[in-house]
């Protein structure tokens, strides 16, 4: 995607062998490239959030593991640095998914071509998820074509961010959006605020206006309002992990959109590429759901009217907070899930049908 007139990927490697990613943490407000030069530097990134949305999880932790065979491609520094990036967050398959790939690659070859073969590996994996993302836009602008008013226009709502930003470029529950602008049709997009670290108004936001496309930040309660008076036409969301049986987890407060969206006969899909479906699981409940510190619900982060970004209490200092980062909606609620493969019901047989070559659990 373009800013400003330049393209941009969340992640690249430099020519001096470190890697370089957009800090989202202090998106929309300032745009900063960060870089990374240790497997250290790559985890924390992934658990400070500088980093985040599953697919590009993934792809940090891979070229985290570029960055330690750099440092030392022994297999007890590949161990530990496998065991370090897949501490940082729990509930994206993504990380667990490349972190496997990337040993398995790498236990294949001897020490003295790991880091040739793990920064080719960590490319080729970021190169796969912009085609996945591209081809997920194409299945989506099919539906959007399909669900747009007879005058062309149509409401979209998403939850939290599902973006370039979210990936390695374009997106899981944008890319069809983008697609659909780029083609002419009339969107519009609703952006859910997406409490308490506001990714939707922060960073959905930011990315649909460098885009050009028509947008709204609305709290994220508004969206059964919006649902009962005609104003939403479709939701797509993204997936940090889906299960084999289509069960979708996602952050938090998907399943109220899901809930309103079922009572309002408004379509609920999820996009996702293979990487997010966690096949060893058929129900959303085993799903790990990662809790966060209580701050990011007791205080809020902003532009103050000195132009310098600060930090603000919301509660009383008596109060605590939970923060569950995620929930699941059932995939009784998911009209259907939107893939590189192309769309299917939200069920085993339904994603069997599209990767019959992976076999779903039992």
């Amino acid at each position: 995607m373009r800013i400003s007139g330049t393209h941009f990927r969340t992640i690249w490697p430099t020519e001096s062998g470190t890697v370089r990613v957009i800090d989202q943490s202090l998106l929309p407000f300032e745009f900063v490239i960060k870089e990374l030069e240790t497997a250290a530097h790559a985890a924390h990134a992934i658990r400070s959030m500088v980093v985040r949305g599953a697919p590009l999880i993934g792809a940090t932790a891979a070229y985290g593991m570029a960055l330690a065979a750099r440092s030392n491609p022994s297999d007890s520094n590949l161990a530990e640095a496998a065991r370090n990036l897949q501490a940082t967050r729990p509930t994206a398959i993504n990380l667990t998914w490349a972190l496997a790939r990337m040993r398995g690659v790498l236990s294949a070859v001897q020490p003295s071509e790991r880091v040739e073969v793990a920064f080719r590996e960590a490319a080729t994996i970021c190169d796969a998820d912009v085609e996945q993302c591209r081809s997920i836009g194409v299945h989506g602008l099919e539906i959007i074509r399909g669900l747009a008013k007879t005058d062309g226009r149509i409401n979209i709502l998403t939850h939290c961010n599902a973006g370039w930003l979210a990936c390695v470029d374009w997106g899981t529950a944008l890319a069809p959006v983008y697609l659909a602008h780029d083609a002419g049709i009339a969107v519009h997009v609703w952006v859910d605020e997406t409490r308490p670290r506001n990714q939707g108004a922060a960073l959905t936001a930011f990315e649909l206006g460098a885009h050009g496309v028509p947008h709204t930040v609305i709290a994220d309660n508004l969206g059964g309002h919006l649902m009962q008076r005609d104003q939403v036409d479709m939701v797509i969301v993204g997936s940090d992990r889906t299960t084999a049986g289509g069960d979708v987890c996602n952050k938090v407060g998907t399943y109220l959109k899901a809930l309103a969206a079922c009572d309002n006969g408004v379509p609920f899909y999820a996009a996702l590429p293979v990487s997010s479906i966690d096949w060893s699981l058929q129900a959303g409940s085993a799903i790990p759901i990662e809790e966060r510190a209580p701050e990011e619900v007791t205080h809020i982060t902003g532009r103050g009217p000195s132009g310098r970004t600060e930090t603000v209490r919301l509660v009383p200092e008596s109060s605590t907070a939970l923060n569950l980062a995620f929930d699941v909606t059932p995939a009784r609620l998911v009209t259907g899930l939107i893939t590189e493969r192309g769309t299917c019901p939200a069920s085993r047989a339904g994603l069997q049908r599209l990767y019959p070559e992976l076999r779903a659990a039992e």
